[in-house]
């Protein structure tokens, strides 16, 4: 496999870290963090315009002409300056989610209302007994003289406060559909909260709530949803490597410039191979989030065991840097003020989000055994 950018990734590469280095310091995501939903609307329309709403999408559906290497790609380099606009939610999971739907007027002008920034759509998919289960639905979905109704409660929904248009699943019989609700439609209560990393999700009560439009109906839905997810773990394992690349660097800069009985930390052989076996878990990220870019494209056995191999492994590894990025800060990594405390918080919960290690390890060894 050849692991090198083509000259318009590298050039993506390129216009993402720039947008990074000088416009998302950390005193620019504390402002942004301020903002009423969370991120900054003016960002959100920037990464609208230079296009990388869309990169990750083919011109058939709608984008232009990229794949999961462009989105992780972009996802990377937020990891690195720990990014908040919801990326991830919008333009990685419904994005990919509504590409993998048959075709029709509601899902197209959907896709092309979220590529060009007008839109922020949202999956409205996991539920409490879920765990990281995406076979797992409890929502109902229930036809009244000819008007779709829901009923039940989707619980973390990323990026669900600022949303204008909420993709819910939803059992109708023994199968799964998609049904397209805007937040504001009476029966819908959002429950806005921020997650551990300053992230901003809802719970989502749904109270015999119509349905704005049907976009899959069931057996077109989980398909697409599993493909959706697996898109989405991939990206997020990529922006889990973008944060502990900044946060090993973090820690590097620290033991280099604090001294204890007149030496620089970084002297001291036992901090150098612990800054070592972090590096080693990075590297190994690395190596793992390319498998699972490669298997997207696989028949779904096959992808399903990459990517849960690929969520063990960054799960792991995630914790471990995240933790002993704060460890050799001293206090200071514990406080708001420092940015290497909001990289394990960032980096804590990609391990857990969308099923933790324990989960993965279970499905992956009942992959074989026909769990899904």
């Amino acid at each position: 496999m050849d692991f090198r950018l083509s000259s318009e990734q590298q050039a993506l590469a390129d216009s993402v870290a720039s947008f990074c280095a000088r416009d998302y310091d950390f005193e620019h995501r504390r402002l942004s963090l301020a903002n009423e939903g969370g991120f900054s609307p003016d960002n959100w329309q920037l990464f609208a315009e230079l296009g990388w709403l869309g990169a990750g999408l083919g011109e058939d559906a709608g984008g232009y002409g990229g794949g999961a290497v462009e989105n992780a790609i972009i996802l990377e380099a937020f990891g690195r300056a720990l990014v908040v606009e919801p990326f991830l939610a919008c333009a990685v999971l419904a994005l990919q989610t509504l590409a993998a739907l048959p075709k029709c007027d509601v899902r197209d002008q959907l896709i092309a209302d979220i590529v060009s920034g007008e839109k922020l759509a949202v999956l409205a998919h996991n539920e409490f007994e879920a765990r990281g289960d995406v076979e797992l639905v409890g929502m109902t979905a229930f036809q009244d003289n000819g008007q779709w109704r829901l009923n039940g409660t989707k619980q973390l929904v990323l990026g669900a406060p600022a949303a204008d248009w909420l993709i819910v699943s939803a059992r109708a019989g023994p199968d799964v559909g998609l049904f397209l609700v805007a937040p504001s439609t009476a029966g819908v209560e959002l429950v806005p909260y921020r997650t551990l990393d300053n992230m901003r999700a809802a719970d989502i009560h749904f109270a015999e709530a119509p349905v704005h439009a049907v976009l899959a109906l069931p057996g077109a839905a989980l398909p697409a949803i599993r493909l959706g997810y697996a898109h989405a773990m991939t990206a997020m394992c990529a922006e889990a490597v973008g944060a502990m690349d900044a946060a090993i660097l973090l820690a590097r800069d620290y033991l280099k410039t604090r001294q204890q009985f007149g030496t620089p930390l970084a002297g001291f052989q036992a901090l150098q191979h612990r800054m070592a076996d972090m590096l080693v878990e990075a590297e190994m990220s690395r190596s793992i989030v390319f498998q699972g870019l490669a298997s997207l494209t696989d028949s779904e056995p096959e992808r399903q065991k990459a990517i849960a191999a690929m969520k063990i492994v960054v799960s792991s590894a995630a914790m471990f840097v995240g933790r002993n990025a704060v460890q050799l800060h001293g206090g200071i990594g514990m406080t708001e003020e420092h940015p290497v405390g909001h990289y394990y918080k960032r980096l804590f919960v990609i391990a857990g989000l969308f099923g933790g290690e324990a989960f993965h390890l279970s499905r992956l060894a009942s992959i074989g055994t026909g769990f899904w």
